[in-house]
């Protein structure tokens, strides 16, 4: 029986394929989410165009637009936090902490948007 070599070549290709994916557990989405995660250092529940912020004494998370970087006010906070914990640490484990009462906030970004 005569194989032809390109032939063959694609076809083996084609069954390593399928077989190397046999032995690989199934991940839930929230574990392929840690994944993602893990590998772009970015978390996968901020949406594009936000970024996270910790807030108050219970360092609360909240997700912001970028668009709130231009206004004088949310950079008068950004000022206040690299004075109080310096960009280097940004608060704990690399946080962005904002040093400023919860109430306080929402009530700023509420009326920035």
């Amino acid at each position: 029986m005569a194989i032809r070599k390109g032939g063959a070549a694609g076809q083996l290709k084609q069954i390593l394929k399928r077989c190397s994916s046999l032995g690989r557990r199934q991940q839930s989405p929230e574990e392929e989410e840690k994944e993602i995660e893990e590998e772009t250092g970015l978390p996968s529940d901020v949406p594009r165009g936000h970024f996270a912020v910790y807030v108050g004494e219970r360092r609360r998370r909240f997700v912001v637009p970028i668009a709130l970087l231009d206004r004088p006010e949310f950079r008068s906070l950004l000022r206040r936090a690299e004075e109080e914990f310096g960009f280097a640490g940004a608060g704990a484990g690399g946080l962005l902490v904002l040093p400023c009462e919860e109430v306080a906030f929402r009530s700023l970004t509420s009326s920035l948007r």
